[in-house]
Order: C-alpha cells, then structure tokens, then sequence
C-alpha cells in the first residue's frame, strides 16, 4: 500500500512538473517565434493549430490502444462504441471544440503583442471567468477564501497591466496599440477558457466515457474548426505558399508543446489536485519573467508588475487552499 501511496505521489510531482515545463516553455517558444526576424513567410499560426489538434488525436488513439492492451480490434470497438455510436454524445463536444479553437488562435495574437511575463500573469484571470461560470453552470459554492482570492486576483492583473513609463524605451518595439490587440486576445481567452473549461467539466461528470476518449472527440472537432478558420482567415496565403510555409523545428516546437497541453492538463486533473495545479502556475509566471528579461529581452519588470505578479500567485494558491476543520486542538 506505501508502494502504491508512493507511486501516486510519484505521479503527482511528475504531472506537475511536466505542467510547469509545458505552460512555460510553450510560452516563451510562441513567443520567441512570433517575434523572430526571419526570411520569407512566417508560418500561419491557424496551421500550427490544426496540426496540435491531428496530434493531440494521434496520441490520444494511442493511449486508448494502450488501455485496450494494446489490442486493434479492442481498439476499433472502443473508439466504434464510444464515438461513432453514440452521435450525440459526440456532437456535445463541438461547443467547446470550437471555444478552444478560438482560444488557440488567441493565445498566437496575444502573444505577438505582449511579452510573455504579462501574458502568463494576465492569463490568470482565467482562474476568475472559471469560478464564475462553476458558480454559475454547475451551482458551485465558492467558501470565502475563494471569493477573496479573487479579489486578489483582479487587483493583481489589474497592476501588472498598470502602463509604467518604461513603456517608451525603444526596447518597447510594440505601441500602445498593439498592447492593447494583445490585452483584449488575453482577455477573451480568458472567458472562452472559463466557459469551455466548466462545459466540459460537467459534461465529464455526466458520463463515463472516458478523458482520451473526449480529448479524441474534442480535436476531431477541433480540427475541423481550426481548417475552416485556416481557410476564411489564411487562404489567400495558403494557396500561394501552401500549408507548411515558413515551418521550421521551432515551429514544431510549439505545435507539439500545444499538442501536449490538453493531455498534461487532463493527466494533472487525474493525478494531482487544484492546489498543486496553482503552484505549477506560479512556477510557470515566474520562469516566464525571469527568461523573458534575461533571454528574449522583451520585458523590463517594473515593481508594479512585481508587486501585481506577486499578488497573482497569492491569489492562486489561496484559491486552492481548503482549510481543514479544526480538530481538538492539545494543549502545549
């Protein structure tokens, strides 16, 4: 039993790890390649998109042959039984298959406008739209500790997009303009992120299919979501330089960090709990800062920005916190 309570322990700081590794360095990537002086076109980040839908689908039939001992027939059975079987459970997953596929194409124009520290803080307010819609959709009581995180949290985001007069250095390649493209694709990532996050949730908890299962339905629709928006928004550029253009290793980088997202998250929900998640998060903010000043040299932290970051990470651990009834206490 200490074994199993070891392995799970194991798997929980694992999970976790590979979380604060995923967020951070799909961020910073995305960044860096977003920002990156290159010859000939840039890629087309609503193909980078679909290709981490078809991968996260890719690696999701694999983990479902896995849990079908690896057997093929099994596997046809189970993905013929749980998909195409029951058209209705399927099609639930459109709603927020198409909110994530949005939100992806956000996250490539929030993150060509801003750098990656205030991203990765203001992206936070994802806590908030998700507390909101639990509270809304799925009846959720949030305790005090979780109202004032939020307070927190806000007052928190709300200092780290305080505009400071660095702003003007001529390291500020972006305008105020700009800035603001990237503060308004933050925010509405935020509230698809909140709504699709808590549909999903509750449709998890309606059924028993299981999370690959869902993750293979979700990037089924995902990626005809994601090519409809590669030809109404990309098109013109498709056909002259095709799919692929201006894909180079970094590019498959981030395509396959984002491919990973969904699972690792998925994984984390599986293995470790809310609080941990939350620490991952603060981990993730401050690599982010620190390789943002020190490497992409794209960020002057400012201490308004820290005394805001710092407010975020607060809020996202008292979020998490449970407090524990009181017990007797024994007398010293």
């Amino acid at each position: 039993k200490e074994k199993s309570q070891e392995m799970s322990a194991n798997l929980k700081y694992l999970s976790l790890g590979i979380l604060v590794f995923q967020t951070t360095s799909l961020v910073l990537t995305m960044r860096y390649s977003r920002t990156l002086k290159e010859e000939g076109p840039r890629y087309l980040s609503s193909t980078a998109v679909v290709i981490a839908e078809l991968l996260k689908i890719l690696a999701c039939v694999l983990l479902v042959y896995k849990d079908s001992k690896c057997n093929l027939r099994t596997l046809n059975r189970v993905l013929h039984d749980e998909i195409l079987n029951k058209p209705m459970e399927t099609l639930k997953l459109a709603i927020p298959s198409g909110i994530y596929t949005l939100q992806n194409n956000l996250l490539y124009v929030a993150l060509s406008n801003l750098d990656a520290a205030t991203y990765q803080v203001t992206y936070q307010l994802k806590i908030l739209t998700t507390a909101l819609f639990s509270v809304s959709m799925l009846s959720k009581k949030l305790g005090v500790y979780q109202w004032l995180s939020l307070v927190i949290l806000m007052t928190g985001v709300a200092f780290v997009q305080w505009p400071s007069d660095s702003q003007a250095t001529p390291a500020k390649e972006h305008s105020a303009g700009s800035q603001f493209v990237g503060l308004i694709a933050v925010l509405i990532a935020c509230f698809s992120s909140g709504f699709a996050g808590v549909y999903f949730e509750k449709i998890l908890k309606e059924t028993k299919q299981s999370v690959w299962i869902r993750n293979i339905q979700l990037g089924f629709f995902g990626s005809i979501f994601g090519l409809m928006g590669v030809y109404i928004y990309d098109g013109e550029q498709l056909s002259k330089n095709g799919f692929f253009q201006g894909y180079n290793k970094l590019t498959w980088v981030v395509v396959v960090l984002q491919a990973l997202g969904g699972l690792v998250i998925a994984a984390v929900i599986k293995y470790a709990d809310n609080i941990l998640k939350g620490f991952a998060t603060s981990l993730s903010i401050i690599l982010s800062t620190l390789i943002s000043y020190f490497w992409l040299q794209d960020f002057v932290p400012t201490s308004v920005f820290f005394f805001g970051a710092i407010l975020v990470i607060a809020a996202t651990f008292l979020y998490g916190y449970d407090p524990k009834p009181a017990g007797n206490p024994i007398k010293a």
